[in-house]
């Protein structure tokens, strides 16, 4: 492919257009690590676009290639720069995937002592995708998206989880309402989970809160914190004591705190 067809335009708009990703449950898989994740982890991948050209592919990208059975597109250099939202080089690989919409009715996490993580109205796509990052590597079994929020799907957000998007499984609510009668779902069949909210004026300091038991672990928007229906839904908030002139922690950095102070405690 060498001219910016119609196929070509539909691909480009899963970039910038969340209505454009959402209508046709497609979006881009930029970037090694993201790509080679989604493939460890079998996402549902519909087209496989590959750099053409005078520069040979790398034993990556061919490896891959001569993995894929499905759909391999051949795109110019410079369309595949436009692809990968790249100025200085073109990406040797592009995926075109499928969404997953996962509601709340499919969560069973089967850890000992469950923990999820919400976010609550992310308004950056970036944020959430290193949250996403952050939770996973810290153990967590699932994420949820809760409210009007950022797009799981936004190339900012795939990028920033650098594929974690694709190895934990992300969930969406609409509201604390719903994530509270999934608990009492989990709690009727024998897995209990405390809510525990983080806020700089919360009730405990984190590390003084015991989570040994299932918890979910709810952080803030970026800018107004957890609503108002999210805070009498916590069973208890917590605090993360900090210094200097900073009045609080930014929502990634207070969900990657709070993420490690569970892991140290549970270790």
């Amino acid at each position: 492919m060498t001219v910016r067809n119609a196929r070509f335009q539909q691909w480009q708009s899963y970039l910038s257009t969340r209505t454009k990703r959402t209508k046709a449950g497609r979006f881009l898989i930029q970037g090694v690590r993201p790509l080679t994740l989604a493939l460890e982890h079998d996402w549902p991948i519909e087209t496989m676009l590959y750099r053409i050209g005078d520069t040979p592919l790398s034993a990556w990208a061919r490896g891959i290639l001569d993995g894929w059975s499905g759909e391999k597109v051949g795109v110019s250099s410079e369309l595949m720069a436009e692809l990968g939202e790249k100025t200085d080089t073109a990406p040797e690989l592009v995926a075109v995937a499928k969404t997953r919409q996962r509601g709340l009715g499919a969560l069973d996490p089967t850890s000992r002592a469950p923990l999820v993580v919400v976010f609550d109205r992310p308004a950056s796509p970036g944020n959430l995708g290193t949250l996403i990052r952050s939770a996973n590597a810290f153990g967590a079994d699932a994420v949820i998206v809760a409210g009007h929020a950022a797009d799981p799907f936004d190339p900012q957000c795939v990028r920033a989880s650098t594929g974690s998007l694709f190895a934990l499984p992300v969930y969406s609510a609409a509201d604390a309402s719903e994530v509270s009668a999934m608990r009492e779902r989990l709690r009727r069949a024998g897995r209990d989970l405390m809510i525990v909210g983080t806020d700089e004026d919360g009730a405990v300091p984190i590390f003084e809160h015991d989570f040994g038991g299932g918890t979910i672990l709810v952080i803030g928007n970026e800018t107004r914190g957890m609503s108002a229906s999210w805070r009498a839904a916590c069973d208890v908030t917590v605090s993360i004591p900090i210094g200097g002139a900073a009045s609080s922690l930014g929502a990634p950095s207070a969900g990657a705190v709070s993420l490690y102070e569970i892991a140290r405690q549970r270790a």
